[in-house]
């Protein structure tokens, strides 16, 4: 059984949902150990004086922000669990709002927001934003700090995506790729087949078609290696990004590539029964 990160109660007015809050993320990642290739011993770190070379022990050490080149001051854990939001084991759900008003590049993680002991409470507001069709914008402090948040119904649960703060995002004028944008230009024609491009490529979003295809590969090598069994090691695709293409013929191939693929593979019923009309 998965263990909650957090636990308290949804203040909902004058209504309070007491709740827990899971990761809705299933860690799977695949750890390796750093090992000297000489011997197969594992590596391990030292943290070392730079000025001594000596090592230091654990306890002496005590974090320091750089304020110029070289120059630190040191900061104690007192002086920062005195600035620590005061924990309130309580998520305040200061508005609603449609959910289509809030840009995705807001959403940093994703939870499941549980029951705890009173479930009417839960069941009444999981229902209400059903029915309203409107996403609760909330605050809560975790691990002494403050967070944003947005909390919606999802399969007659709650779930919660925690929100990056407007500041903390970094917008194109802090890129300086962007600026020769300015000076590009484009065709009608060229946006007509880019837009016939994205209508050919458009089908139901379904997220059990995707899968980590980079772990799953890992996992195979390490089981090939395992085995005993020789690896070959494939070259690598030749780089073509900066080869020089027409870019109407690249778009007009891919819209007749696209086509042909869903005649070979349709995604829906209806582009089953066009495709068998067009081969019959």
């Amino acid at each position: 059984m998965p263990r909650p990160i957090w636990s308290g109660s949804i203040s909902f007015g004058l209504v309070n949902v007491p709740v827990k809050l899971y990761s809705a993320k299933s860690e799977r990642p695949v750890r390796f150990n750093q090992i000297d290739g000489r011997n197969g011993a594992r590596v391990r770190q030292k943290r070392v004086n730079e000025v001594t070379g000596e090592e230091v022990d654990y306890a002496d050490i005590v974090k320091g922000y750089e304020v110029s080149k070289g120059n630190y001051i040191t900061i104690t854990d007192d002086e920062l669990a005195a600035l620590a939001v005061e924990a309130t084991h309580r998520l305040d759900l200061e508005c609603f709002v449609d959910l289509d008003e809030i840009d995705p590049i807001f959403f940093d993680g994703a939870y499941v927001v549980a029951p705890s002991d009173a479930t009417k409470p839960y069941a009444l507001l999981v229902r209400a934003m059903e029915e309203s069709n409107r996403v609760g914008i909330a605050r809560f402090v975790m691990r002494a700090k403050e967070h944003m948040a947005v909390l919606r119904p999802r399969d007659g649960a709650l779930v919660m995506s925690m929100m990056v703060y407007a500041d903390e995002l970094a917008g194109r004028d802090h890129f300086s790729e962007f600026e020769a944008l300015q000076s590009v230009e484009v065709t009608d024609k060229e946006l007509a087949m880019a837009e016939s491009l994205i209508d050919a490529l458009t089908e139901p979003f379904d997220p059990a078609r995707y899968h980590d295809t980079y772990r799953e590969k890992v996992l195979e090598l390490i089981e090939e290696k395992s085995a005993g069994r020789a690896i070959a090691i494939a070259d690598a695709p030749a780089d073509q990004s900066a080869t020089v293409i027409d870019l109407m013929e690249a778009l007009q191939a891919s819209v007749d590539a696209s086509r042909q693929a869903r005649q070979r593979h349709p995604t829906s019923p209806e582009e089953s029964d066009s495709a068998k009309e067009s081969t019959g």
